[in-house]
């Protein structure tokens, strides 16, 4: 019998939700990145399931972890299902799913704790103008609210809120039981998301308005890189120079068995 994990639940969530709490959460790439988040005391990570294995999930420690299930790439509800099950049987505590709603009820209704996208949903942002703000009229918002009814009314976990009026988000995330994962939804979503890649300023992405950068990791991957170059130039010049390999990098034959050898070849 497996032994219970220390990671939170959906209803721990809910229960932080409704107690206030302020939870973090990251999109990752790498179990690095995995580690590092579970170590700091990240609550929640986002990983895509091409990404998602159990090597992941260990370096995953007791973050909560939604699986990304990737839009375009699965196409019917059973391709989704599939998907969604093969992820959860990895350890996933939810999925993520931007397909239509049919789809989202079908996960629903098998218990797969589901995350949708409201707001500026990526995948499908040329109906809203493109990678803008979407909510900034009264029927702009108006749309985003009801968007999160619809995913209420059929049981879905959570939804990320992307790029969304700071008190549109607050009247939502006050009146629903959905988990809102803010970005660049301001301070009261009941999550703050934002990508590992941009907390650490190695993005090759235009970095979003609402990301903060504490770190230049770029700086460092170029210096690592060109220290790369330089070690193997070394390696390179050694070679050429006779400096490498040298007596210490040979295997040695006594003087004995090396001519026992050269008498069995007639030498």
């Amino acid at each position: 019998m497996g032994m219970y994990h220390a990671r939170p639940t959906v209803a721990d969530l809910r229960a932080r939700k409704t107690a206030g709490d302020k939870l973090t959460m990251l999109f990752v790439e790498t179990e690095d990145e995995a580690r590092a988040a579970a170590e700091a005391g990240i609550d929640m990570l986002s990983v895509v399931a091409p990404l998602w294995t159990p090597a992941m999930r260990a370096a995953a420690g007791d973050c909560f972890v939604q699986v990304g299930l990737l839009y375009g790439a699965l196409c019917t509800g059973e391709d989704y299902l599939r998907a969604a099950h093969a992820a959860m049987q990895t350890g996933a505590d939810c999925v993520y799913c931007a397909a239509s709603l049919d789809i989202q009820k079908l996960l629903c209704d098998n218990a797969i704790p589901v995350v949708a996208h409201v707001g500026l949903i990526p995948s499908q942002c040329t109906w809203t103008g493109g990678f803008r703000a979407v909510g900034k009229t009264a029927a702009g918002a108006r749309a985003v609210w009801d968007h999160v009814k619809r995913l209420e009314e059929i049981g879905c976990f959570g939804a990320e809120l992307e790029v969304v009026p700071d008190r549109v988000a607050r009247m939502i995330a006050e009146n629903t039981p959905l988990l809102l994962l803010g970005m660049g939804a301001g301070a009261h979503a009941d999550a703050q998301y934002l990508f590992a890649e941009d907390v650490l300023g190695h993005g090759v992405n235009k970095r979003p308005r609402h990301a903060r950068t504490y770190r230049n990791f770029a700086a460092e991957f170029e210096r690592l890189q060109r220290e790369r170059v330089a070690a193997f130039g070394e390696f390179i010049a050694d070679v050429k120079s006779g400096d490498y390999p040298g007596p210490e990098h040979a295997v040695s034959i006594s003087d004995e068995e090396f001519e026992s050898f050269l008498s069995e070849l007639g030498r």
